[in-house]
């Protein structure tokens, strides 16, 4: 870290005295350092790391020779080292010799024997490298070259300002003092390396100081000069670098050359002088990176040369300067280009030569960024532009792929996966659509594709970071889509361009990758493997919303600001929808099933769901399912939903999907019941109160007959689809939540039913209420039956078929019962059909005294042909409540005719009964006691 505070402090002071000291320019300075100062401190750190794990890989373990190492290394590694202790004399084994044994002692570390090495982790041993590099005898010197960098500049502007000599000496002087730098640094190249380095590289950023500040801030230096010197500092940079193999050496030099713009830079009417001194260092990067693979070098000047020229684009571009910016532009990204190829050139890897994954992507992601604000506004620029990035990776591509030389095909699947995205992108482009998010999710999905190849995890941590800031544009940036073409406009192309690379890259994370063994590697491998699921999934979704986006699609307007009316009826919007949506289900489920892939197959699992809720937004939208084309695409779509819900494995989650759709196929049917009542105008008439009911026991009726053969099996061996597997999930979990509906319907209905049967007349039984309340108590009585031959009854199964079911049935029945006789009062008699009034009628009173001990007289006929006792006590217990009732209500209430028909009436029939149905017997048990 102290390298990063060396570097925030230089930038402070740089930016304090830039214009003369203000507080916000030091804190601008130091903000820029230290991002400056940690990213070569991280590109440092990874130059060594390969370089150590390369070395380890060529040499054996335990090989290295004492000699090779350098001061700083040995001193490290000294420190570093933990010390071992001697055993004991008493812990070791005597020898037979009888030598005395030595006593316990505290040594320093020995070298260990070859086949067991001391250090056995290549990535310890880079960091105890890069900390000996960092923090050895150079960072005194590194940090003196800064503060003399900076005082050299303080000192040019305070000779300026005061005028103390002429503009030429104070130049000359600063050049010499860089010449001398220089001269002192190849002297001392030999004997102290690092040192001599060094100051090499501080006399070269002088140099450029000197020749930028004469032509730039004081005109003395012509331009052209001024380019000769520039293009000559450079090349000395470079052969200083080349002749050294020293990368510290090009990273200094470079380093200061960029740096040259930002000290002494200013306004000019054109950007041609920064753009001409942009493109002479780049182009030395690129010279050196026709022999040596340093990637820190392209990184820097890639860096380097975009934020500069972006930062001079947001704050001084203009339409005249177009021509000029389109020329660098391109010139740059063929620049980085070609270091990218060189770079996977000159790099042999285990698996194939590497391919710079931040180089490739980088510059077509950044490269057309920049381009796409040139030409933005301009009719298919965007467009044009993406074709000719497409072109030119796909042209790359081809000549790599010429060569047929199998070490650089990863190079050119890079190239050929960047080229295809550009072509692809360029269809939305070229209809208006956003190309950031797009662009994005290809870049992103390209990175973690080299990184998996490459067994690195940072471009795969990039490309996953750019693929989720590309969703949640998507997701943030929804407006109207206003577009004449069907699936060719922005709101579907947008989210589906950032939903195939998103699923692409869940494709490759459905397995763990390799990663280089590293703490943070390790780390993150852990997490990145955490989001397959979840990556695909996010696909999926914006799929779903690419095509909501289609179906919601508007028309353009004949004249602004007005909207036209959508391309989609509503109705027609939810059906394209489902159906669209289940299409892709079914077709992430067969690539899932194909390819193993046990992710793809959870979209289907909401088949069921988007049914369910797509079902009652029509009917909101004023649709039946039996209108045209309503009726096909429900067809369609329950096909559809079998289709996938056949190809689902077995779990509950399945089951419940078995049983829910018997639920929504009963809702389906009452649906279609209900247009016939639309169509009979009988809305307010009981014939569409009973619609649902009917639907419910028709059902549940089917359940029991056409899954019930399975529940007195022990198995579902030798049953189709769908009884094997889930013959369970329709006789007992679907048909139970139906036997609730139809229990709680025809209780429901036979109390608050009035009856009315227009355009026919009321019969007792004949009727709609009457006719749904006893096939609903005949149905359950079915299921019962059914559920009382089950072999191993499921729990709550074995209640319902034993008393607790015959006693709801009979409450049911009861019920049923009851309500005919109060509704036929209603219809013949007279009487209201409110509670009060029925309550108060002496005609229903006497009716239900009389009704009542018969239904006791058949429960007792009943009991005396089973020979039960239960059925005749229960008969009793209700002829106990008639003649409490006659006692306390019809002999107070019921006056005249009514009061003398139900007192004869129940008398008579306990006559009867007392008769004809005594108590049937207890049962004898085996040993012929009273049970």
């Amino acid at each position: 870290m102290e390298f990063v505070g060396w570097a925030a402090m230089v930038g402070a002071l740089l930016g304090g005295f830039s214009r003369g000291y203000n507080l916000s320019g030091a804190f601008v300075g130091a903000v820029l350092g230290a991002v400056m100062g940690q990213w070569l401190r991280v590109l440092m750190r990874r130059e060594i790391q390969s370089a150590v794990q390369a070395a380890l890989a060529e040499a054996e373990p335990g090989a290295w020779p004492v000699e090779s190492q350098t001061f700083a290394e040995a001193e490290t590694e000294t420190e570093t080292a933990p010390l071992r202790e001697v055993p004991p004399p008493e812990a070791v084994p005597a020898p037979e010799t009888h030598q005395q044994p030595e006593p316990a002692a505290w040594v320093a570390p020995i070298a260990a024997p070859t086949d067991h090495p001391a250090r056995t982790d290549p990535i310890e041993e880079a960091i105890v490298k890069v900390r000996a590099w960092l923090f050895g005898g150079n960072t005194i010197v590194r940090a003196g070259l800064a503060v003399l960098f900076v005082g050299l500049v303080f000192l040019a502007r305070f000779a300026a300002n005061a005028g103390l000599f002429p503009i030429e000496m104070r130049l000359s002087l600063i050049a010499l003092t860089g010449v001398a730098l220089l001269l002192v640094g190849l002297r001392k190249r030999i004997e102290r390396p690092a040192f001599g380095l060094s100051l090499q590289g501080a006399g070269v950023a002088v140099l450029y100081l000197v020749v930028f500040a004469a032509a730039k801030a004081y005109g003395v230096l012509p331009p052209a000069a001024a380019f000769a010197f520039m293009i000559l500092f450079a090349a000395l940079g470079c052969g200083l670098a080349m002749m050294q193999d020293s990368l510290s050496m090009a990273l200094a030099s470079f380093l200061g050359g960029f740096a040259v713009p930002v000290l002494l830079g200013g306004r000019a009417d054109t950007p041609l002088g920064l753009f001409t001194y942009l493109t002479i260092l780049n182009v030395a990067i690129l010279v050196i990176g026709w022999k040596k693979s340093w990637r820190p070098l392209n990184l820097l000047g890639f860096a380097a040369t975009f934020l500069l020229a972006g930062l001079w684009g947001f704050s001084s571009y203009e339409t005249r300067h177009f021509l000029l910016c389109e020329i660098f532009l391109l010139a740059s990204i063929a620049i980085y280009l070609a270091a990218a190829v060189l770079y996977a050139h000159n790099t042999p890897g285990p698996l194939g030569h590497y391919a710079d994954s931040t180089l490739l992507f980088g510059t077509a992601l950044v490269g057309f960024g920049l381009q796409a604000g040139l030409v933005h506004g301009r009719p298919f620029a965007e467009a044009f532009s993406a074709l000719g990035f497409g072109a030119a990776y796909l042209g790359i591509a081809a000549l790599t792929l010429r060569q047929r030389r199998a070490e650089m095909r990863l190079l050119a699947e890079c190239l050929l996966a960047i080229g295809v995205g550009f072509v692809t992108l360029a269809v939305p482009l070229a209809l208006e659509a956003k190309w950031t998010a797009a662009t994005w999710a290809l870049e992103g999905a390209g990175a973690f594709w080299v990184g998996a190849r490459q067994a690195r995890w940072m471009p795969r941590a990039f490309g996953l970071l750019l693929q989720a800031a590309a969703a949640l544009m998507v997701a943030v940036s929804l407006e109207r889509n206003v577009a004449a073409l069907p699936l060719a406009n922005n709101g579907f192309m947008v989210p589906m361009l950032v939903a195939l690379p998103v699923l692409f890259t869940a494709w490759l994370l459905r397995a763990r990758l390799e990663h280089s063994g590293s703490f943070l590697a390790q780390a993150y491998a852990s997490r990145e493997y955490d989001l397959r699921h979840v990556w695909f999934l996010g696909g999926f979704g914006l799929v779903c919303l690419g095509i909501l986006r289609e179906t919601d699609r508007y028309l353009p307007a004949s004249a602004a600001p007005y909207w036209s009316g959508p391309a989609l009826a509503s109705h027609m919007q939810i059906y394209a929808a489902m159906l669209a949506i289940l299409a892709a289900m079914a077709l992430a489920q067969t690539f899932g099933r194909r390819r193993d892939w046990p992710v793809a197959l959870w979209p289907a699992r909401l088949s069921l769901p988007l049914l369910t809720l797509c079902f009652p937004t029509a009917l909101m939208d004023g649709r039946n399912i039996l209108y045209s084309p309503d009726v096909f695409c429900w067809v369609l779509a329950v096909s559809l939903h079998l289709w996938l819900l056949r190809h689902l494995p077995r779990d509950r989650w399945s089951l419940a999907m078995h049983a829910g759709g018997v639920i929504l196929g009963t809702a389906m049917v009452a649906d279609g019941l209900w247009l016939g009542i639309d169509r009979g105008a009988l809305w307010d008439t009981s014939w569409a109160g009973v619609v649902f009911l009917i639907s419910a026991t028709a059902m549940l009726f089917t359940l029991t007959r056409w899954a019930g053969k399975a529940a007195s099996r022990t198995g579902t061996e030798g049953l189709g689809w769908p009884l094997n597997p889930a013959a369970s999930a329709y006789w007992w979990h679907g048909a139970r939540v139906l036997a609730v509906l139809v229990y709680g319907g025809a209780l429901a209905t036979t109390l608050m039913a009035e009856g009315v049967t227009e355009p026919l007349p009321y019969v007792p039984l004949l009727n709609p209420v009457d006719l749904a309340a006893l096939l609903a108590l005949a149905s359950l009585g079915l299921w019962r039956q059914m559920l009382c031959r089950v072999p191993a009854p499921p729990p709550g199964a074995a209640a319902i078929g034993g008393e607790t079911g015959m006693g709801a049935g009979a409450v049911l029945g009861f019920a049923i019962a009851n309500t005919v006789w109060l509704r036929t009062a209603h219809h013949f008699l007279g009487v209201g059909w409110d509670g009060e009034e029925l309550i108060g009628s002496q005609i229903v009173q006497s009716g239900c005294s009389l009704l009542w001990t018969m239904i006791a007289m058949g429960l007792m006929l009943f009991a005396h042909r089973r020979q039960e006792r239960s059925p005749w006590l229960a008969g009793a217990v209700l002829l106990g409540v008639v003649v409490a009732k006659l006692v306390m209500v019809d002999m107070s209430k019921v006056e005249g005719v009514a009061r003398i028909v139900a007192f004869i009436g129940v008398g008579l029939l306990m006559l009867l009964i007392g008769y004809f149905v005594p108590l049937p017997p207890r049962a004898q048990s085996r040993n012929g006691v009273e049970a």
